[in-house]
């Protein structure tokens, strides 16, 4: 069995602002290719994003841009199964060709973060952040390194194979259908109270932007490790979650609107975590 991993780091909020990019791929159980790359986004970096992978303008100032390796990337993923842990690397890599006019690469996509989800019971709502899976499972890896984090989605992969008996076939159809979470009562409601007994009662959280599960979902996750959910940043908005963003609702805007009030409530001397959605994964997962 055969496919692709990848992971994507960028240089700020656009996931087209690529400046890592690494893919493994796996036959069968066992790595047999690797390509690696940091990549000169032609973009600024910001300083979230920087603090988060340790790649700023210096690293990258000599670096290829996306156009430069995309003849070796699509060449890698055409007419194969491509996995990402989320769906951020898959949007970043197809808004990195909108953005210099090139085709989408024609390949399947699959999200390893969903198949985590759908075969371990106790990640199926909590704790499913890539190093808490990987910990979970005992494979020791550098976080937020591009070819890193592809090994680590890679491995997480044939794990579930193993586990599940299961193809990829079988996954791609998989991961379309719901998750069975009985347990958890998902109201549309966006605004929730937290759990008093959750590790973060008395923090308010917002969230801004498209997440990989419906906002009501994601809501009810986080108040029962004790969050406040609220709709709009405010003063006492201790944590902004940021999603994919759609640039045509953005008015000519780089950010959304909670979350340039969230920069400024931050540089003005409010505590602020700004997070985006697999760094907040991985803050809940402990």
């Amino acid at each position: 069995m055969q496919f692709l991993a990848i992971d994507i780091e960028t240089a700020n909020a656009q996931r087209a602002s690529i400046c890592q990019i690494g893919i493994v791929s796996s036959r069968n159980g066992t790595i047999s290719e690797c390509f690696s790359s940091l990549v000169n986004p032609e973009e600024y970096f910001d300083e979230m994003n920087v603090m988060i992978h340790g790649i700023d303008e210096e690293d990258v100032e000599d670096s290829p841009t996306f156009v430069d390796i995309w003849d070796e990337i699509n060449r890698l993923l055409n007419n194969r199964i491509v996995i990402s842990y989320s769906s951020f690397d898959r949007v970043a890599i197809q808004k990195a060709c909108d953005k210099y006019g090139l085709p989408h690469p024609n390949c399947h996509w699959l999200d390893s973060m969903k198949m985590v989800r759908r075969t371990w019971n106790e990640f199926s709502t909590k704790g499913y952040g890539l190093s808490s899976v990987c910990n979970y499972l005992g494979f020791d890896f550098e976080h937020h390194d591009a070819l890193e984090d592809a090994r680590a989605c890679a491995f997480v992969t044939n794990e579930i194979i193993k586990k599940s008996g299961k193809d990829l076939e079988y996954w791609l159809e998989r991961v379309l259908k719901p998750l069975n979470l009985e347990n958890i009562n998902y109201s549309k409601s966006i605004s929730k109270e937290g759990n008093p007994s959750g590790e973060f009662f008395g923090e308010i959280l917002v969230f801004t932007g498209t997440l990989s599960q419906t906002r009501s979902e994601f809501a009810a996750i986080a108040a029962e490790y004790g969050f406040n959910v609220k709709n709009s940043v405010t003063k006492k908005t201790t944590y902004l979650i940021i999603g994919d963003q759609d640039e045509s609702k953005l008015n000519g805007n780089i950010k959304s609107s909670k979350h340039r009030k969230a920069e400024d409530l931050l540089k003005r001397g409010h505590d602020i975590h700004i997070l985006y959605e697999a760094d907040f994964i991985q803050i809940i997962s402990g």
